[in-house]
């Protein structure tokens, strides 16, 4: 029996000192808590705290996946959806929220069948726990919406992006950015189809919003710009989409650097546009930079390094 109650003991204090460690760390690292999300997450685990090591483990899932390391990423979203199915229920928003993170990891990853079951799931537990019109369902109506719109099933995402675009509408007001997110997602989906005189107002008026509310050198006023300038290539309206994509490339290189792989996909944008126009002794450094970037920071089999490479070798 004194051996049990010693164990016991022992066993407290240790999950004491890893509560106190995850704190710690907190502490130390109150501004980079997404990099040392994966050190917090096992030591409130040790801890015996549940959730908030889920809350951690998501969170590291989260930052693996923005610098592409996908292994990683799936390992700790795994982590962290099981944690919670088990802790809080397969029917908590929390668990909703772990789903849709992996199912957006799967989706980046090309794993389409995957990452629809878990868009669906968490679609349905948000509109049973929360409502048919509560913001957090508007977000998976877009994940899904989004996901068939990356395959080309047009058919299947219109209605969600419109329904995503009325509760937005009416939870956050006709000029929120979010109001401006729904508006640039269902205009890309009608640019697709080449129906530009249905995507045209919506994309002006996404833009309007963005300027006016995040200001004009906010990125979500340069992807608003650049989805703007997608639309006039498309049209061949060149003259019209060539000031928007400098004026986004100059945003995202002030806010995120010229390194960044954001500033990559604005490089070779305007690549793309010198390239059509036959402009080619412009166009060529900025396919060989979106290349640099690309190769550098997320690795040569990625697949926009992959994009930027057969870019290069058509213009050659």
């Amino acid at each position: 029996i004194k051996d049990i109650v010693y164990q016991r003991m022992m066993s407290d204090k240790l999950k004491e000192l890893h509560r106190l460690a995850a704190e710690a760390v907190e502490e130390v690292y109150k501004d980079k808590l997404d990099e040392n999300a994966e050190e917090i997450a096992m030591h409130y685990e040790k801890a015996g705290m549940q959730e908030k090591a889920a809350e951690y483990y998501h969170k590291a899932g989260s930052w693996f996946r923005k610098r592409y390391d996908w292994e990683k990423s799936e390992y700790y979203l795994k982590i962290a959806l099981e944690i919670r199915e088990n802790v809080l229920g397969a029917e908590h928003s929390d668990t909703a929220d772990s789903m849709n993170n992996l199912a957006d990891l799967y989706y980046y990853q090309g794993k389409y069948v995957q990452a629809e079951a878990l868009h669906l799931r968490a679609l349905e537990i948000r509109e049973k726990t929360l409502g048919a019109k509560h913001p957090d369902t508007a977000y998976s109506l877009n994940n899904l919406a989004s996901l068939y719109y990356g395959q080309g099933k047009y058919e299947q995402a219109e209605p969600l992006y419109l329904r995503a675009l009325e509760i937005k509408e009416k939870v956050f007001g006709s000029e929120h950015p979010y109001t401006a997110s729904s508006l640039n997602n269902l205009a890309l989906l009608y640019t697709d189809q080449c129906k530009y005189d249905q995507a045209e107002p919506l994309l002006v008026q996404a833009l309007d919003i963005q300027e006016k509310v995040q200001g004009r050198e906010h990125l979500d006023t340069a992807s608003s710009l650049n989805n703007l300038a997608s639309l006039y290539l498309s049209q061949e309206k060149h003259n019209h989409a060539e000031p928007l994509l400098l004026r986004a490339l100059e945003i995202k290189k002030r806010i995120l650097g010229a390194e960044h792989p954001v500033t990559a996909s604005s490089l070779n944008n305007l690549a793309l546009l010198y390239d059509i126009q036959g402009k080619y002794e412009q166009a060529e450094p900025l396919y060989l930079g979106a290349l640099e970037i690309r190769e550098k920071v997320m690795g040569a089999e990625h697949p926009d390094t992959a994009y930027s490479l057969r870019s290069e070798e058509r213009r050659v």
